[in-house]
């Protein structure tokens, strides 16, 4: 299982290093045009939701949960949404703001919010990304191995994400597949509030 708690290193890693290995994740995020994976998801409290994720590039995710789970979030591209059927409830927010936005616009220079984050063990690329202008986003913290028959040689490993309110939620993926086949209704949702007025 990834662990992204990385121990504080002695000495940072060196700028060719940062630039070469950062570069790598650019090319492995613009490589993928789809990729699904099974997520263990795990909140500050030690609590943890099992699914399935689906992405498909530019900008669309899918987060389907466990059957006795009644959330989904949803990104088609512009937006993502959270919605709750047990309550009913729908919120949605840009992309942009939101860390994932590191993951779902592979055509933005990652170099100009994200660093590597030294330490990592041998194989293995960390690296942290947040919107120094707008620190309210959250960081996210993402993990990679190396292996040469995934886009770009890495496999995404996973990623923990750290909000304004310092808690953190920790998704670790495993059984990735790439390349699949993806319908754009795969990005489709039920609205559960009452549709009143509407015939």
């Amino acid at each position: 299982m990834l662990r992204f708690t990385i121990a504080a290193a002695m000495i940072a890693a060196p700028a060719c290093a940062q630039t070469g290995e950062l570069a790598k994740v650019q090319a492995h995020l613009r490589a993928v045009t789809t990729m699904t994976a099974d997520f263990a998801q795990t909140d500050r409290n030690g609590h943890t939701l099992t699914g399935t994720v689906t992405l498909k590039q530019p900008g669309k995710i899918r987060f389907q949960y466990q059957k006795d789970v009644p959330l989904l979030i949803v990104g088609d591209g512009k937006a993502l949404t959270f919605i709750d059927y047990k309550v009913n409830q729908v919120q949605r927010w840009r992309v942009g703001d939101s860390p994932l936005a590191l993951l779902l616009d592979p055509s933005r220079d990652i170099s100009r919010y994200a660093h590597v984050v030294p330490g990592a063990p041998e194989g293995r690329i960390v690296i942290e990304g947040r919107d120094p202008k707008r620190p309210e986003f959250g960081t996210i913290t993402i993990g990679f191995t190396q292996k040469a028959s995934a886009p770009g040689g890495l496999m995404l490993a996973g990623w923990s994400v750290l909000d304004a309110q310092g808690n953190r939620t920790t998704t670790v993926l495993s059984d990735q597949r790439f390349g699949v086949p993806v319908s754009d209704q795969t990005f489709t949702w039920r609205d559960p509030r009452p549709q009143i007025g509407k015939h």
